[in-house]
């Protein structure tokens, strides 16, 4: 922390994007779980419920979608680090309050760099394609609340958003 506030670590002294050395960072376990949300019509969550979507298994894609982003995300995002997860799990669920559906994503490793970018991308992409598996009936779906809610292990110490509880 400098004068109260964090430092952004992928920035050099001289403004310069850089990739962070983590190698000499102790191995530990680090677990990181993501949320967000895809907002839609009643009618057509009442269409995803029932499996009519015209592209098939909205949930079982998206789901698997979104595991192989959580997989991908080093080739995803610039300075991210290629991490061999020993875990990586998607869950949709649907939210009649939204209405719509909502996806939690957890990945999970033994290593010296954390996995919420992971986390973050399994979420973002499971989101893209329930959009994409669903548009043709509802091009008026919302993506939204894509957030971190936890993580433990390194140094940095654990998270838990303010606004979620176990």
């Amino acid at each position: 922390m400098s004068g109260g506030r964090a430092e952004l670590t992928h920035i050099d002294a001289s403004g310069e994007a850089r990739m962070v050395d983590v190698g000499d960072k102790v191995e530990t376990v680090r677990v990181a779980t993501a949320e967000g949300c895809v907002k839609m019509a009643p009618e057509t969550l009442a269409l995803i419920r029932q499996g009519n979507a015209k592209k098939g298994d909205v949930i079982g894609t998206a789901r698997l979608a979104g595991i192989m982003a959580a997989k991908q995300t080093s080739s995803l995002i610039p300075l991210c680090h290629p991490l061999m997860l020993t875990k990586v799990s998607v869950d949709i669920t649907e939210d009649d309050n939204l209405p719509g559906l909502r996806v939690t994503a957890t990945a999970k490793l033994t290593g010296r760099t954390g996995v919420e970018m992971e986390a973050l991308t399994a979420v973002s992409v499971a989101c893209l394609t329930i959009y994409d598996m669903a548009k043709a009936a509802d091009r008026t779906m919302e993506i939204g609340g894509i957030r971190l809610l936890e993580k433990s292990g390194g140094k940095s110490g654990d998270f838990l958003h303010p606004e979620h509880s176990k």
